[in-house]
């Protein structure tokens, strides 16, 4: 392990090519992105599909975060109790709460709780299997999944970049990011004087500065694969790893050279005020834009950034808040990084004749006062 990791080291520090190309992989697929904007940093067979393993529950969670509430109970069935793989040892008719299933699902990598999970929500896995798709297809991942535990099954698969379009996804969610977070977790265990202690096994979370989260996974067929993240300095990475041999080790490369290459750039906040826009025939003169999202990514270090605003000249009234009115992009490296929404702060009211013969007067009686 230590011997692969010097060598990408070394090859990392090479002349003649820069970082991106002299960094190779030991994995079928790989990618690393930017959390805050998508874009990819590097990536080495990065849309090609193969099997995930147990990399598929962070879809799972994240399903489960989006349609149910933590202190919902459920209860493993007999599907549930009867998988086979890891396992929290569910026992037919064990009652949890959802957020102990989920900490059982992430931490533990428990199959059984994969589909309690799954059978609470949905009903049954098929059914579960089809919003598991539904939302990889909302979010351009380019995923199929066929059980929400990952376990070999014909089609079901996800490329790397999906997978880390997945996890950037899911990492939005607070609890999900406190969930995949936690090294180590006592949930109960109904009928044992025992507790469950889960342990994380996302070995990062313990030896890589600023690891924020990951979820591992293998089987014979897909291999060892692992999706992870890290924040430094404001930048937050996703990476994916699909059938790698040396997973954390390649894991930490990939990091290293996303943080050794690359640095956040902050052009506006969340609802950062842009600039004030002019309104014809409005109630007010004008509308402050701000950046809906707010807009950041990941720029190369030294290389030149450029904040480009589209806004019109003015906007016609009425507005209302909320509306889109332009856009926001950061430059560089030749191309957008990342691109924002620019809306209207507050609304403004078309202006009528009534008020506008008001505000006529008005005008005339401050000129002659």
């Amino acid at each position: 392990m230590k011997r692969i990791a010097l060598v990408l080291i070394l090859m990392l520090m090479m002349p003649g090519a820069s970082a991106s190309e002299a960094l190779t992989v030991a994995a079928k697929g790989a990618v690393l992105i930017d959390a805050a904007s998508g874009r990819v940093l590097f990536d080495q067979n990065a849309d090609a599909q193969y099997p995930m393993a147990s990399t598929t529950k962070v879809m799972t969670t994240l399903l489960a975060l989006e349609n149910a509430a933590l202190d919902e109970t459920v209860t493993a069935g007999k599907n549930a109790a009867g998988v086979t793989g890891t396992s929290l040892y569910l026992s037919e008719g064990e009652k949890l709460s959802m957020e102990h299933m989920l900490y059982g699902l992430m931490l533990r990598s428990g199959n059984d709780a994969a589909v309690a999970v799954a059978e609470h929500v949905a009903g049954s896995v098929p059914a579960f299997a089809k919003m598991m798709n539904a939302r990889a297809a909302e979010l351009n991942a380019d995923a199929h999944f066929v059980n929400p535990h990952g376990l070999d099954a014909d089609g079901h698969k996800t490329s790397a970049l999906g997978l880390a379009r997945i996890m950037r996804e899911a990492m939005k969610n607070e609890t999900f990011r406190t969930i995949t977070g936690t090294k180590r977790k006592v949930i109960p265990w109904v009928g044992n004087e025992y507790s469950r202690v889960l342990e994380n096994k996302n070995k990062l979370l313990s030896t890589y500065e600023g690891a924020t989260g990951g979820k591992t996974g293998y089987t014979s067929k897909a291999g060892r694969c692992l999706v992870f993240s890290a924040k430094r300095d404001g930048l937050e990475l996703i990476g994916a790893l699909l059938n790698c041999p040396t997973w954390f080790d390649t894991a930490t490369a990939m990091l290293d050279y996303g943080f050794d290459s690359f640095r956040l750039e902050q052009a506006y906040a969340p609802g950062e005020v842009v600039r004030a826009l002019p309104v014809l025939n409005g109630m007010d003169r004008a509308v402050n834009v701000a950046a809906a999202e707010g807009l950041s990514g990941a720029v190369r270090i030294g290389a030149p950034v450029d904040v480009m605003v589209t806004l019109p000249d003015q906007a016609e009234a009425p507005v209302r808040a909320g509306d889109i009115l332009g856009t926001a992009a950061i430059k560089s490296d030749g191309g957008v990084i990342a691109q924002c929404n620019l809306v209207a702060v507050n609304t403004v009211e078309k202006l009528d004749i009534r008020q506008a013969f008001r505000r006529l007067l008005r005008n005339w009686t401050l000129l002659f006062r």
